[in-house]
């Protein structure tokens, strides 16, 4: 088919993000699918984590793909820089968009920024608006900050999130988690539910490894470190609980490094490393390493909702898997994923029975790799923006 969609994504490879990866491998789907389509996408140049960076070119053309990388200001992973720096890229990003016309507007999001941006774009125009809504950024905020910036941030990202929504022509949920909420406050807009999944470069023959017993085994998190992950409130425990029975690698940055650095110095341990972003070639060769995959959510009752990508990868490399989470990716794991021990967010106690319920071995998970490998899961999500475009294209 032929037209002009413009994707919106704040993060884009090289950047390192679930974000990146998930809108690259859409965009290689529509581009596949549909040939003659012009795709435009605007996005940032790399900045997810101020301790990593990567060369990218502003302006980038690849057969019907044109990408637009915009400068914006570096930030330390805190609300108050990372909002200046999207400002900028909201502005810029804006001014940009006024160069083409556009038969559809497609924008991911998690921070609702980007979905907002979208909706005014499109309302501008006056071309559909299909949202990507991989978090539910007005529930997150009233939860995790203080009450007196909550009284006045969360009216406030509620009322965006009102004129966002209603705005679209459809929804996309990256977590069937947020069904309920989306049904109960936005009742007329169409829905479907196109996950995360694994990436071609975790789609590795796993060799099932016979159960290993001699400590210590190696632990790897990959990933941001801030108040959703609630590292600094679990993995200090943790550490000192096992002692010389465990060894943890613990690789990414965000807004709450510092406090997990500090406080593991306050506990004394050694048994954990706190390295820098990584690109994913070196990051495989940890994971392969490893004997066992750890993730975490803080917890706030907004998080019950969420299905963290993570899981995905870790899923599909055949580890054992030791998750404190709740809710939906508690659900998901105990149903979909062999070998995965759960254990309620930051219960040190909790965690430590879920560490012995695990097994410690490799066994590739066959059908969950089958299930959720992202090409098909973009594909299919690609014939669904296409199906959107084809009905309001004259």
């Amino acid at each position: 088919m032929t037209g002009r969609i413009l994707i919106l994504s704040l993060y884009y490879p090289p950047d390192l993000s679930a974000c990146a990866f998930r809108t690259s491998a859409l965009v290689a789907a529509l581009a596949e699918a549909a040939p003659e389509l012009t795709i435009d996408v605007l996005t940032s140049l790399p900045n997810r984590y101020h301790s990593f960076s990567s060369a990218a070119e502003g302006f980038e053309q690849h057969g019907n793909v044109t990408i637009r990388r915009l400068p914006i200001p570096a930030h330390r992973s805190d609300m108050v820089t990372q909002a200046a720096a999207y400002a900028r890229f909201a502005w810029r990003a804006a001014g940009a968009a006024k160069l083409h016309r556009y038969d559809l507007v497609f924008a991911t999001s998690s921070r609702l920024m980007t979905a907002a941006l979208g909706a005014w774009i499109s309302r501008r125009t006056g071309v559909p608006l299909y949202l990507d809504i991989r978090d539910l950024f007005a529930d997150t905020m009233a939860d995790i900050l203080p009450p007196k910036v909550a009284m006045v941030v969360a009216p406030a990202s509620s009322r965006a999130e009102r004129w966002t929504m209603r705005r679209a022509s459809h929804i996309n949920l990256v977590s069937a988690g947020f069904e309920s909420y989306f049904r109960q406050r936005y009742p007329t807009v169409p829905l479907s539910f196109f996950t995360n999944g694994i990436d071609d470069e975790f789609l590795l023959p796993v060799k099932a490894v016979p159960e290993r017993a001699s400590p210590p085994m190696t632990v790897v998190y990959a990933g941001n470190m801030g108040e959703g992950q609630g590292l600094h409130l679990i993995v200090p425990q943790l550490a000192s609980r096992l002692g010389h029975e465990v060894r943890f690698r613990l690789i990414g940055d965000g807004g709450r490094r510092g406090q997990l650095v500090a406080e593991l110095e306050r506990a004394g341990v050694r048994n954990v490393e706190v390295l820098p972003p990584m690109p994913r070639a070196r990051l495989l060769d940890d994971y392969l390493a490893a004997d066992v995959l750890f993730l975490h959510l803080n917890a706030h009752p907004a998080f019950t909702r969420v299905l963290p990508s993570k899981i995905f990868e870790y899923a599909a490399l055949g580890k054992p898997i030791w998750a404190g989470v709740a809710g939906h990716a508690a659900q998901f794991l105990r149903t979909e994923v062999r070998n995965a021990a759960v254990f309620p967010p930051c219960d040190a106690d909790a965690a430590a029975r879920a560490w012995n319920d695990l097994s410690m071995r490799s066994d590739a998970r066959e059908e969950f790799v089958a299930k959720f490998a992202r090409r098909s899961i973009m594909k299919a999500f690609a014939s669904d923006i296409l199906r959107l475009m084809r009905s309001v294209t004259p």
